[in-house]
């Protein structure tokens, strides 16, 4: 680096120091478990951006007989979470996956998706490579993750240098996640959204932490170095706008969480239009009509 200049890392995941990430990391599946969505079972998963198996160490062969393991990262591979399921790991990008259609019953990602460039098209090979009743369920980070690193950085680099380029990577915004999903093919979707906030000592503590997992800003029109003095300011700022009480200052991160399914001619389908025998007004009525009964 440039001498009073400090490399820019750019946190996309939760900010966990490393000892704690492989914890942290398997917070988020519990929620993603099919378990919780049914009581079917799948024989054939798909962990999508599976990293060191978080997902499938909440598994079990009652749910899931088979489980496929795919990232981007061969490294991931070698320090894998043990699992009770027989389990397949395969190198592959999630723009591109290397399977024919109609292959899975079931495809989960949890944590992974915010990295991909093309997510629509990410979406439609999902969907493509679900069998017909097949479901998609995943977890990504959402546009307010980490909007108080942003908005220091943003103004301590207005300060400091007369003008800022952005320094944390862009994120998907609810209303057009269920857009994106729709346009992908899947059908019954649930979206929900939830924020978890992590306290730290300060920003630079924050952003060790998160440099350690390897995360950096995915933009290619990112600014790579900032000056110390910026950064100096950009930690002044983050105290006085975001401190808790106690000295310590937030991270915050919304996570997204979606369930889509593939169309089958055995879902349940909408009643035709005018179709309904019992009007919505009559609902305020329903008490009376019970103890009528």
């Amino acid at each position: 680096a440039a001498q009073g200049a400090t490399p820019l890392f750019t946190p996309l995941f939760p900010p966990l120091s490393t000892r704690r990430q492989n914890a942290g990391r398997g917070a988020l599946p519990r929620r993603l478990t099919p378990s919780r969505l049914s009581r079917r079972t799948f024989p054939l998963a798909l962990d999508l951006g599976s990293g060191r198996g978080h997902i499938a160490r909440h598994l079990s062969r009652e749910v899931i007989e088979k489980l496929v393991r795919v990232d981007i990262a061969e490294n991931v591979f070698k320090g894998t979470v043990e699992s009770e399921i027989p389990t397949v790991s395969v190198v592959a990008d999630e723009e591109f996956l290397p399977f024919k259609e109609d292959t899975f019953d079931l495809v989960v990602s949890s944590l992974s998706l915010h990295w991909v460039n093309d997510l629509p098209k990410a979406f439609r090979e999902i969907h493509q490579v679900l069998k017909p009743d097949g479901v998609f369920i995943g977890a990504m980070f959402g546009g307010d993750t980490l909007y108080e690193l942003r908005c220091s950085l943003q103004l301590a680099e207005l300060e400091r240098e007369g003008g800022f380029s952005p320094h944390v990577s862009p994120f998907v915004a609810v209303s057009d996640l269920g857009h994106l999903l729709s346009r992908a093919g899947f059908n019954t979707l649930t979206v929900d959204t939830d924020e978890i906030q992590v306290n730290y000592p300060g920003l630079f503590e924050l952003m060790e932490d998160l440099q350690g997992m390897g995360e950096s800003n995915c933009s290619w029109n990112r600014k790579p170095l900032l000056h110390r003095d910026t950064m100096l300011a950009a930690a002044a700022i983050y105290q006085e706008m975001y401190g808790n009480s106690d000295g310590s200052v937030p991270a915050t991160f919304q996570i997204f969480y979606m369930i889509g399914w593939k169309f089958h001619e055995s879902q349940a389908k909408p009643a035709q239009r005018g179709s309904a025998t019992v009007s919505l007004g009559d609902l305020a009525k329903i008490d009376k009509l019970l103890h009528q009964k």
